[in-house]
């Protein structure tokens, strides 16, 4: 039975016709089930119940199985001591805070409809397809909006582990992220593999000559052609000055490739990028003019020159997300709001994730839009967390009246 069902039950007071007690045996009436919280901490807030003679307003968490509040660590958490009742399926554990104190624990008594409520959640897709395609209304701003916040606060986050190992430096962990996304999504990893690999400070000792940058890129890629005497001598002299291992040449994909997007091309494109602009941070992270930054990114380089749709997905997934950090970190309104604008100027990405909306008869037109529904898809649809979706909230209180349990 998945969480999300217990949640409902609890929620629509599906259990209402059913006495309630606790484990340890007390009365149990719950007059306010609380606030339904879509964010980090108990699952219900200000909730009221009666245990026994005893009146409680507080917080309620709920689990599956009463031991997950140890896998989930809830027993360290502070934010969590306000839990004034544990609502399980299956006390297996008895629940402490962090203060020692025992929390109440109830087994949720309620009827015999998982099958029927399974089935309702099972359709959960195509009821919220349905209802997008009759409504995309559904889809409002602000939900769109927040879900933006949302995911540039996700890659903040990655911003922020990144730094923890690069030392604080924003140049070196930008260059890490630039790396994995000049792999797009199908050589992400090698780059930035390669990119971890190949010190920054390696490269700028030698960026005024393409060439050594070339060869120094294309050794740590394993990609250096076999009959380029000279490229391979050039490596092999960087690699023992620098002391460097190269990463396993078999972890780059070609499979259904086009030329332009093979690795090897791109890592000379990303060689260019290196030879072309010093200090990458500050120089694109910077640089809030999309005119600017799409010719600074692309160059000028004929048949190696990066596509704009190209430039354009390395803006939006490397240099928006760092100037959008960045900006926050420094407390830099100016910084964040650029990075919304710039968003907002730019095109919606093409992928399926945006195909999938579009077929529903949605409109996305900027990369702010496309942002919004690929965190949407990844971090609620997926992980099937309807009820801390607006679209799907709404749908499921709609239908409450269907659900007749039995």
């Amino acid at each position: 039975m998945p969480e999300l069902l217990l949640h409902y039950i609890w929620m629509h007071r599906k259990f209402a016709a059913f006495p309630q007690l606790t484990t340890m045996g007390k009365e149990l009436e719950i007059i306010n089930v609380g606030k339904y919280n879509t964010d980090s901490g108990p699952d219900f807030f200000a909730a009221t119940i009666r245990i026994g003679d005893t009146m409680w307003t507080g917080n309620v968490e709920m689990h599956i199985f009463a031991s997950e509040w140890y896998r989930h660590k809830h027993h360290q958490d502070p934010a969590y001591d306000s839990v004034i009742l544990h609502v399980v399926c299956h006390a297996d554990k008895q629940v402490y805070n962090t203060k020692g104190e025992a929390i109440e624990q109830c087994e949720l008594r309620f009827p015999d409809s998982e099958k029927q409520l399974g089935e309702f959640l099972s359709s959960r897709e195509q009821l919220c397809h349905t209802a997008i395609s009759d409504n995309p209304a559904l889809m409002s701003d602000n939900w769109k909006h927040t879900l933006l916040l949302q995911r540039l606060q996700d890659k903040a986050d990655d911003i922020s582990e990144l730094l923890s190992l690069t030392r604080q430096s924003w140049e070196d962990a930008f260059y890490i992220t630039l790396a994995h996304n000049f792999g797009f999504h199908t050589n992400g990893l090698p780059f930035e593999m390669l990119a971890k690999h190949t010190p920054l400070a390696y490269l700028r000792k030698h960026r005024e000559s393409l060439f050594q940058l070339t060869a120094i890129l294309l050794g740590q890629a394993g990609l250096i052609d076999p009959q380029d005497e000279e490229l391979r001598r050039e490596y092999a002299f960087l690699k023992t000055k620098f002391s460097l291992t190269p990463i396993d040449a078999s972890t780059w994909k070609y499979l259904r490739m086009r030329p332009q997007n093979f690795p090897d091309v791109r890592v000379r494109q990303f060689a260019q990028l290196i030879h072309r602009v010093d200090n990458l941070f500050s120089s694109l992270v910077m640089l809030t003019d999309l005119k600017q930054l799409r010719r600074l990114l692309r160059g000028d380089e004929g048949k190696l020159r990066l596509g704009q749709s190209s430039a354009d997905l390395i803006i939006i997934n490397s240099v928006i997300p760092y100037m959008y950090a960045y900006g926050k970190e420094r407390g830099d309104d100016r910084l964040v709001d650029r990075a919304l604008s710039l968003l907002s100027e730019l095109p919606a990405e093409k992928n399926h994730i945006i195909s999938e909306w579009k077929a529903l008869g949605l409109s996305i037109t900027s990369a702010a839009e496309s942002q919004a529904y690929i965190q949407l898809t990844t971090r609620y649809c997926k992980d099937s967390r309807c009820m801390y979706c607006d679209v799907g909230l709404s749908i499921f209180t709609k239908n409450a009246d269907t659900l007749y349990l039995v």
